[in-house]
């Protein structure tokens, strides 16, 4: 772990409890200070009953953490459940250290303002406040209690998937600090970014109130490589901005809203199982949006949430440079909000579009709204198509091997909306039968480019954007 201080990070938890010896941790501590002396060092021993791995009794809490104090930390923790049971702890150790009074829920947000109460009944110099988000107004619940008119010192975070919101923004909004995972190992607690990913792809020390939110909504949202794309994209064009990620579940699509208008949120990207099931909650949606049935991209104008959507121009301008649409005869395989976009951008530039999905019904509704023809699945044996548009998540990561198409391939060409991994179980089959291939990347970058742009209003930086999705896709750590 000593090796990974020297990479600019100033700021350093220090888990005793989860040393075989919490007493060994304070030689560990002499260590940092002597070759990381401007480190400020936050000593932590949770027990068992604050769910820490120390077993100890309250009174060897103690002395390992007035241990810690003599060893250089600057700081240190103390549960709200050791401080109940011996109130003196907190005044005692604040002698030689700031005291950081903290509270701590792994399985639920429960209501926050009876937390606060409890916490500041006693006198610590940071009050910290973790719980567990399964929605995303868990969020909106932690980040009210920032208040600008109240200088309580507050560390609020949300554990989870579901609370990477408050782990970016909290200091943005007046929290002493935030916590990251060490670069080289998976953190203490559910949800934490790597340090890495804090300071770098989300500056998280430089956000303030007057940055603009962007971000995506998407069930799950740890593997979206859009914050990288647009995070980059930002910095690029030198814009106070950030691109989040937010996990919002099937029926949470209101709540998120409740969320997007606190924080005014700028604009934000739709991907699954969204993209359909948003367009009635939005203000408005204009007449494309409309006519597929499906949003990808939301922006504000006038307070108002407004949808459209890109993966139109996502899905044309690929092909546009491979053949001529008009004419053409199409296949595209699914008929969610991805397929939907196809279908109705290429009946549009005027070619003959062929609809099969595992959901015969979906298929046919969709290809009757389109004017487009369907197909049962088990009929297309012997069909022949100009090109083949892939538009269902088979095959992206994990599952790569998975493909709708194992063997033959009825089109010359073969577009596969995947773009994680970047050549897929379908592109490679296409490929070894010599057939010509569009990978989702292409499509990954017009949609965010055109999405860049209407947020922004500036030109989309192509090359960086690609760049960035690259780099995550080869395992570099996005810069």
């Amino acid at each position: 772990m000593l090796t990974t201080l020297d990479r600019g990070h100033r700021f350093l938890e220090l888990r005793l409890d989860m040393l075989d010896d919490p007493s060994a941790g304070v030689i560990l501590l002499d260590r940092i200070g002597e070759s990381n002396p401007q480190m400020m060092v936050l000593a932590t021993c949770r027990r068992t009953e604050a769910q820490g791995e120390f077993a100890g009794t309250v009174e060897e809490q103690q002395r390992i953490l007035e241990a810690a104090i003599e060893a250089g930390a600057k700081l240190v923790d103390v549960e709200i459940e050791t401080a109940e049971q011996k109130p003196s702890i907190v005044t005692e150790l604040g002698e030689g250290a700031r005291v950081v009074l903290s509270y701590h829920d792994f399985q639920s947000c429960p209501p926050l303002g009876p937390v606060l109460e409890r916490l500041r009944r006693h006198p610590a110099d940071v009050y910290k406040i973790a719980v567990t988000a399964h929605k995303p107004s868990d969020n909106l619940e932690l980040l009210r209690l920032l208040d600008p008119q109240d200088e309580t010192p507050l560390v609020p975070l949300a554990m989870g998937e579901a609370g990477y919101a408050t782990r970016i923004l909290a200091p943005s909004r007046g929290a002493v600090f935030t916590f990251a995972a060490p670069d080289s190992g998976p953190g203490t607690a559910p949800g934490q970014l790597s340090a890495t990913r804090m300071r770098d792809l989300y500056q998280a020390h430089k956000r303030s109130r007057s940055t603009k939110i962007y971000g995506v909504i998407a069930s799950p949202v740890a593997h979206s490589l859009s914050p990288a794309l647009h995070n980059r994209s930002f910095r690029r064009r030198r814009m106070n901005a950030c691109y989040l990620p937010f996990l919002v579940g099937d029926k949470q699509l209101a709540d998120f809203l409740g969320l997007a208008k606190f924080l005014d949120v700028e604009g934000f990207s739709v991907t699954i199982p969204h993209k359909e099931t948003i367009v009635k909650l939005l203000d408005e949606t204009d007449e494309l949006a409309k006519r597929i049935g499906a949003v990808n991209t939301v922006y504000r104008k006038d307070g108002k949430l407004c949808g459209t959507n890109t993966d139109v121009v996502g899905v044309i301008k690929p092909l546009e440079k491979r053949i001529q649409i008009e004419g053409s005869r199409v296949l595209v395989a699914g008929a969610g909000g991805a397929a939907r976009a196809a279908v109705f951008a290429l009946v549009d530039k005027g070619a003959e579009v062929t609809v099969a999905a595992r959901n015969a019904a979906k298929a046919k509704a969709l290809a009757k709204a389109a004017g487009a023809k369907a197909v049962e699945w088990d009929k297309l044996a012997g069909q022949r198509y100009d090109a083949l548009i892939q538009a269902t998540p088979v095959g992206m990561h994990p599952n790569e091997g998975e493909s709708l198409f194992p063997e033959e391939i009825p089109a010359e060409l073969v577009f596969d909306m995947v773009y994680n991994p970047l050549e897929t179980a379908l592109l490679r089959n296409a490929r070894q039968q010599g057939k010509q291939t569009i990978q989702g990347l292409e499509m990954f970058l017009e949609q965010a480019m055109a999405q860049f742009e209407l947020w922004t209003g500036a030109k989309a930086p192509r090359t960086t954007m690609r760049d960035a999705v690259l780099e995550v896709l080869q395992g570099v750590e996005t810069r």
